[in-house]
């Protein structure tokens, strides 16, 4: 497989997934388990597979037991031993991670455009992916790249044909004309996240209160700086219990998503 290069990955985890409440009342949505692994990890590993281990990750509601769960990763994966004696702690077996995951918190009230727009700072003025929290897909990282590198705009957002209904794409030979997120009644392609951005995108975001999903990207399409990569392949959102149910029985069967 074809590694590009170590992009860096921003990932949306902040929101406070209410469509959710039967889990996210007491674990933010990112963290809920198909097949005992979190979400959030999920979706790293298949940035992960490619070669992209920078990860940056937009906190916001229960951020705490976020930065918990990567600050005792290592535990978590490896056998230990406590002498309470002497409170030292004896790590076997160590299975280390070689990822970089930069925790942030973006606020608890931000929306989905606010926390992009408070990574800008980690950014560095490359090209980088980003991606939702709670969604998962097989799509080809190496693709998606190639193809934003081709097009030359400012944003390639990867688009899909689920049963659910999201933001709704108009497309005219791959030209994204229009960007209607959650329409009332949703038919053809919709906004399946795993976006590949350029980060003058970001000037586009002006504070805490845009959602990504209106006005930068609605803006974005009217410039004609909003290209879409189709995605024909396994793409699942985890918006409800029954999405989650859902995931729970396909990882059951497979143990892998990617």
């Amino acid at each position: 497989m074809v590694n590009i290069k170590n992009m860096k990955v921003v990932i949306l985890a902040g929101g406070f997934g209410s469509r959710l409440a039967e889990y996210t009342e007491v674990i933010p949505k990112p963290m809920v388990k198909i097949g005992n692994i979190p979400m959030l990890i999920h979706i790293m590993r298949h940035y992960a597979k490619y070669g992209h281990k920078e990860f940056y990750l937009a906190l916001g509601y229960k951020s705490e037991l976020i930065k918990d769960y990567f600050f005792n990763l290592n535990r978590f994966n490896s056998d230990f031993t406590i002498d309470y004696s002497n409170d030292e702690i004896f790590i076997h077996n160590k299975k280390s991670l070689d990822w970089k995951v930069t925790l942030v918190d973006t606020g608890i009230n931000s929306m989905t455009g606010g926390r992009l727009k408070r990574i800008k700072k980690y950014i560095d003025n490359q090209t980088f992916f980003m991606t939702y929290g709670d969604g998962v897909s097989n799509v080809n990282l190496d693709k998606l790249y190639k193809y934003h590198e081709k097009q030359k705009k400012l944003v390639t957002v990867t688009i899909v044909r689920p049963t659910s209904r999201f933001g709704e794409i108009n497309l005219e030979q791959d030209k994204i004309k229009s960007f209607i997120e959650k329409p009332s009644s949703s038919k053809g392609w919709i906004n399946g996240g795993f976006f590949v951005m350029e980060p003058k995108f970001l000037d586009y975001i002006k504070n805490d209160t845009t959602v990504l999903e209106k006005e930068p990207l609605e803006k974005a399409a009217k410039e004609n700086e909003l290209v879409a990569y189709k995605h024909n392949d396994f793409w699942q959102c985890m918006d409800t219990k029954r999405d989650k149910e859902l995931l729970e029985n396909l990882w059951s069967k497979n143990k892998k998503f990617i």
